[in-house]
C-alpha cells in the first residue's frame, strides 16, 4: 500500500511540473519591428521600452531633441555612455575597413535622394564636390565626452545602432540572470542558450533577395551564444539609363553611388553592434574585398549572396558560417 502511495505521489508531483514557457516582447522601433523572447515569466516590456527611449534621445537622426540631433546643428553638448559606445566601434570599424564603413556618409545618401520609381536623380557635381569636403569620420573626435567636428558634417549611426540597440537588450537580460533568450530588431538578432520550449538553439532564416518582394529563406541556421546582422541592397536600389541597377551605396570616397553585385551579406560575431557595422561595411566593398579581409579576420563568419555574370544568384559561405 505505501509503494502505491509513493507512486501515486510522483505521478502527481510530475503531472504538476510546469513545461518551459517563454515570454515574447514585440513591437516597432527604429522604423522597423522587434521581437524579444526569454525564458522567464517576469515581463520587462517596460524595462525594454525605457531602454529604447533612452538609445533614441542619444542617437536619432529623426528626433530634433536627441543629442545627435543637437550635435549636427553644432550646439555643445555632453554625450552619454550609449553615445560613447557606439562612437568608438564605428571608429574602430572606420579603421580597420579603411573608411567603408563611414557614419559621415549621410549628408551625401541623402543629398541624391532616390526619388521616386527608384530613377536616378541628377545631382550637380559641385554640390557633390562641396558636401564631399565634409565626409570623413578622421575628421571626428572625442575627447571624453565631448565630440568636435567640422560644422557642416552629418554624424548617423543609423547603421549601426540597431545591432548596438540589440546587444543592449541582450545585456539587460543577462543582469537579470536570464540565460537562454534572442533579441530581434528588424532582423538584427543577438542569442543565448536554448529555445527552452523547443530544449534546441534559436532557429533563424536568411532571406532570399527577391525584388519582387515575395518572401523565402536562402539559409536556415541555428544560432547560439553570438550575433548575426543581416544588410542587404535589394530592396532599395537606383536603375540608369541603360537598366544598370545601383545599390542603395555611396562611395565614401567619391560621393556617387557604387554598382554592386552583392545583394546581402550576413555577418556573425561575439556581438551585434559589431556584426552590424562589418554588414554595412561589406556592403560597400564587393565580394573580392571582403574574401581578402576575411582571411586575417577569422573571428567573423560570413554569407554573401550576390549575382554572377551571367546574372544568376549565387552564394558564399565563409570563415565557417554555419550551414543548415
Amino acid at each position: 500500500m505505501k509503494h502505491l502511495t509513493s507512486l501515486l505521489i510522483v505521478f502527481v508531483l510530475m503531472s504538476c511540473k510546469k513545461e518551459p514557457k517563454n515570454t515574447k516582447l514585440s513591437g516597432t522601433i527604429f522604423g522597423t519591428f522587434y521581437e524579444v523572447t526569454y525564458s522567464s515569466d517576469v515581463n520587462y516590456e517596460k524595462q525594454v521600452d525605457s531602454l529604447f527611449y533612452v538609445i533614441n534621445k542619444s542617437m536619432s537622426t529623426y528626433q530634433a531633441n536627441s543629442d545627435i540631433s543637437k550635435l549636427n546643428r553644432n550646439e555643445t553638448i555632453e554625450i552619454d555612455a550609449h553615445f560613447r559606445n557606439v562612437y568608438d566601434v564605428s571608429k574602430t570599424i572606420y579603421k580597420e575597413t579603411e573608411g567603408a564603413f563611414d557614419p559621415t556618409i549621410g549628408a551625401i545618401v541623402n543629398a541624391w535622394d532616390f526619388g521616386p520609381e527608384g530613377k536616378i536623380v541628377n545631382l550637380d557635381s559641385l554640390k557633390i564636390d562641396s558636401l564631399m569636403h565634409t565626409v570623413g569620420f578622421n575628421k571626428v573626435h572625442r575627447d571624453h565626452n565631448t565630440i568636435t567636428k567640422p560644422k557642416g558634417t552629418f554624424l548617423d549611426f543609423n547603421a549601426i545602432a540597431k545591432g548596438y540597440a540589440v546587444d543592449v537588450i541582450a545585456s539587460f537580460l543577462d543582469t537579470k540572470h536570464t540565460h537562454n533568450y534572442i533579441v530581434n530588431i528588424g532582423g538584427e538578432l543577438h542569442a543565448k542558450g536554448l529555445n527552452v520550449e523547443k530544449n534546441s538553439g534559436w532557429k533563424v532564416g536568411i532571406e532570399n533577395p527577391n525584388f519582387d518582394d515575395t518572401q523565402s529563406l536562402s539559409r536556415t541556421l541555428v544560432l547560439t551564444n553570438e550575433a548575426m546582422a543581416t544588410s542587404g541592397t535589394y530592396r532599395k536600389f537606383k536603375i540608369d539609363e541603360n537598366g544598370n541597377r545601383y545599390a542603395h551605396i555611396i562611395d565614401t570616397k567619391t560621393g556617387y553611388p557604387s554598382k554592386t553585385n552583392l545583394l546581402s551579406i550576413s555577418v556573425i560575431a561575439k556581438d551585434c553592434i559589431t556584426a552590424d557595422g562589418y554588414a554595412t561595411a561589406f556592403k560597400a566593398m564587393g565580394v573580392e574585398k571582403v574574401k581578402a579581409f576575411l582571411r586575417s579576420h577569422p573571428e567573423f563568419k560570413v554569407y554573401l549572396i550576390f549575382e554572377n555574370d551571367k546574372k544568376e544568384l549565387e552564394t558564399l559561405s565563409l570563415n565557417g558560417f554555419p550551414e543548415e
